[in-house]
């Protein structure tokens, strides 16, 4: 008697199939991770300058800045975290070739700590240096060593989110290629 393979259900599936469709996933779940990230990363400047442009008061776009840079830090920090697990798993399911995911797990855990020190170093800083500085920095005198500390640890800030996306992009390239050297 011959089979209709049609109605076979997936849990009784070949195998290979259900193999192809694993590694399928787990690609999919890493390029949507870095995407998240990136796209986060490469958005986040626009809405900055927006914020600034049409907000009447220069200490409330500020606040809408640091509100969403702390949701830009918290989106990464969870997509580097899941896109670092997804790379550690890839060599076992035979996706990648273990030698080929080791720069890019290197990468993302750089990523992660410049993250992590924006987050929880820098934006501190700064909120205590706006605070120290009577509420609204833009209000300061720009000379008070608090503003200047201030001004430095938004430079600072900025060259991180920079360091974050550059080394984002160069992640993404070196994934396209353990593309090409299959396990």
């Amino acid at each position: 008697m011959l089979r209709d393979n049609r109605n076979r259900s997936f849990l009784t599936a070949d195998p290979c199939r259900i193999l192809s469709a694993m590694k399928t996933l787990l690609r999919t779940l890493l390029y949507l991770s870095l995407i998240v990230w990136l796209g986060a990363e490469v958005f986040f400047p626009v809405v900055a300058a927006v914020s600034f442009m049409t907000q009447p008061d220069t200490h409330l776009a500020g606040t809408i800045v640091g509100h969403l840079l702390r949701i830009l830090h918290s989106m990464g920090l969870v997509s580097g975290v899941v896109a670092l697990a997804l790379l550690a798993l890839a060599p076992a399911w035979n996706i990648y070739k273990p030698r080929t995911v080791l720069a890019p797990m290197a990468l993302l855990v750089i990523m992660l700590a410049c993250t992590a020190y924006s987050q929880f170093v820098i934006i501190p800083a700064m909120e205590r240096d706006r605070i120290a500085a009577g509420g609204a920095i833009d209000t300061a005198d720009r000379t008070n060593a608090i503003t200047l500390h201030f001004d430095a640890l938004h430079d600072r800030s900025t060259y991180v989110e920079e360091a974050v996306l550059l080394l984002g992009l160069a992640t993404v390239v070196l994934v396209a290629r353990a593309e090409t050297v299959r396990a």
